[in-house]
């Protein structure tokens, strides 16, 4: 397994923090493109509950440099530290081009930013916007996070995704094609799927050779549609034990070369309805990296 620690070190020649940054896109899934109300399981803030809610980009880059100071006191010098510019809630690659592709040249201009990450979806790329990042792509690395969550069609539909497979084949190749590095999302859980269901997805994936994969259990939040679903008809949660040997699982199916960005994912405990473990993160972490080393190392 390919941790992105790893990958960083190696790539990087140091540690890397990530800043999470925000900025200020919506999602066609919520303003009437493609859909309203985003994906069922998406909170008001989409994914980017952690990030810096303020507009000013140097402001949010400062800011997010004292919450790591905060976490990581004793680590590496702060004057020395290195950081991926990552651009998280929402579609980061729709709205105004110009502005967006402003944000992201400023951001990768710093010296202390060696890449720049940007979570999308795969029906958010216009020809400006594929041209602008490539430009980008050539001055430091710039990651796409593409949120693909699974391969089913019936679930992707019943979640309110609000494109197909194909969507995402056509850009994932056009992505490949400009010599961007390709992140893929998937949430293991998704009301309605099995393990198989998990495992087509992953196995989808590996066929790809994608370069990185976050992989995220549902989490059922508060003011969410899906947690209305859950209040009315509740269904099957996994548990830790449960989540971990299928995520062992979903690791053995990949790629040996492709980059472990995420094994677990934050949901706000303020808004958190289930899975309650997930709450404990230092717990689930530790968890799951006892049985990597039991099974996978």
């Amino acid at each position: 397994m390919r941790r992105l620690s790893d990958y960083c070190k190696e790539k990087f020649k140091t540690k890397v923090y990530r800043l999470a940054l925000s900025s200020g896109a919506t999602c066609p899934n919520r303003d009437g493109k493609v859909g309203v109300g985003g994906c069922s399981f998406c909170s008001e803030k989409g994914s980017g509950e952690f990030a810096i809610d303020v507009m000013d980009l140097d402001l949010q880059i400062e800011r997010a440099k004292a919450l790591i100071s905060k976490k990581f006191p004793n680590s590496i010098n702060t004057a020395e530290r290195k950081y991926i510019a990552y651009f998280q809630s929402f579609s980061n690659t729709y709205g105004d081009t110009k502005r967006l592709i402003g944000l992201f040249e400023r951001a990768i201009n710093k010296d202390e930013v060696v890449a720049l990450s940007i979570a999308t979806r795969p029906d958010c790329f216009s020809e400006e916007m594929l041209n602008s990042l490539e430009r980008l792509n050539k001055i430091k690395p710039v990651w796409i996070e593409l949120g693909l969550q699974t391969i089913n069609e019936n679930t992707a539909r019943a979640f309110n995704r609000g494109y197909t497979l194909d969507v995402f084949e056509k850009t994932y190749t056009e992505l490949k094609k400009r010599n961007f590095e390709v992140i893929v999302h998937m949430i293991l859980g998704l009301p309605g799927e099995n393990e198989e269901d998990m495992y087509a997805t992953v196995k989808y994936l590996s066929k790809k050779h994608i370069d990185g994969i976050k992989i995220h259990g549902l989490h059922i939040l508060k003011g969410t549609r899906l947690a209305g679903e859950y209040e009315k008809h509740p269904f099957k949660i996994m548990s830790l034990e449960e989540y971990t040997r299928v995520l062992i699982n979903c690791l053995k199916l990949l790629q040996k070369d492709t980059v472990v960005h995420r094994m677990t994912g934050d949901g706000d405990k303020k808004i958190l309805i289930e899975p309650q473990w997930s709450a404990d993160k230092k717990r689930v972490l530790n968890y799951i990296n006892k049985k990597i080393k039991e099974e996978l190392l």
